[in-house]
This record gives structure tokens, sequence and C-alpha cells, in this order.
């Protein structure tokens, strides 16, 4: 997913495009892996002095649940990334810079074997540690 296809998604929802709304798709569209509203709002505070938590929080809801970001939680704190809907994949997440990479192997294959009477309606499978940078360090 990127900006334009996350603001037409808004438009079609009858949702607004404020410019608000499109520096917060820009900045997760630029960003190298999961970052936190903390992260989102030191961005925004340059252009929107006094921009508050509620705000971002709403639109980073909002666009977690019509699908336009992704979450997971590291370190007991919310992360959120652009939606990767191109092909079916995993990640590797760097605990450190938030920095993923792609992991193309999928375990369900095997976790199907062992739950064989049990109705699976969606999976996330994340690996978690230290990029070779944040290793350097």
């Amino acid at each position: 997913m990127n900006t334009t296809d996350a603001i037409e998604l808004l438009k079609q929802k009858g949702y607004k495009t404020t410019g608000k709304r499109k520096d917060i798709l820009s900045y997760f569209e630029e960003a190298d892996g999961y970052r936190t509203a903390k992260d989102l709002i030191q961005h925004l505070e340059e252009t929107y002095e006094g921009i508050s938590f509620d705000t971002i929080y709403r639109n980073l809801h909002l666009y977690n649940e019509m699908g336009i970001l992704e979450t997971t939680e590291l370190n007991g704190e919310k992360h959120f990334r652009m939606n990767c809907t191109h092909h079916h994949h995993h990640h590797f997440i760097c605990k450190d810079c938030g920095r993923t990479k792609e992991i193309d192997v999928c375990p369900m294959e095997e976790v199907k074997k062992s739950l064989k009477d049990y109705d699976i309606e969606d999976h996330k499978f994340e690996i978690y540690g230290l990029c070779p940078e944040c290793q350097r360090v």
C-alpha cells in the first residue's frame, strides 16, 4: 500500500483527507520499518505545533482498522507500519530500530497439520531480534 492508495481508500469510505492525514500516511510510506505514535508525533510537531496524542491515536486506529497500517507490539508498546499487501509474507523485526525484513517462508502448513480439526481464520508470524546495523553498536 502507498499513500495514494490509502487516500483513495479513505475517500471511498467517506473520510476526509486532510493535510495531517496525508502527512501521517507519507511518514509511514517513507519509514523503514515499524514506528511508534511517539515517533510520529515528533515528526509531525515540526509542521503541526501542538498536535495532540488524541489526534494521532485516532488516525492510527482508523488506518489500522481499514488495513492501511499493520501493527505489532514491541517492548509493551504498539508499533505501526504501512501494510504490505503485494504478497503473503512475514517479518523479522529489529527490537532496537524497528526495521523489518520480509520473510517469505510461512509455517502455516506445519501448523495446520497439528490443528487439523480447528478452523484457522488468520495468522501472524514475526521474528524479533537485532538487525545487522544494531548488532554493530
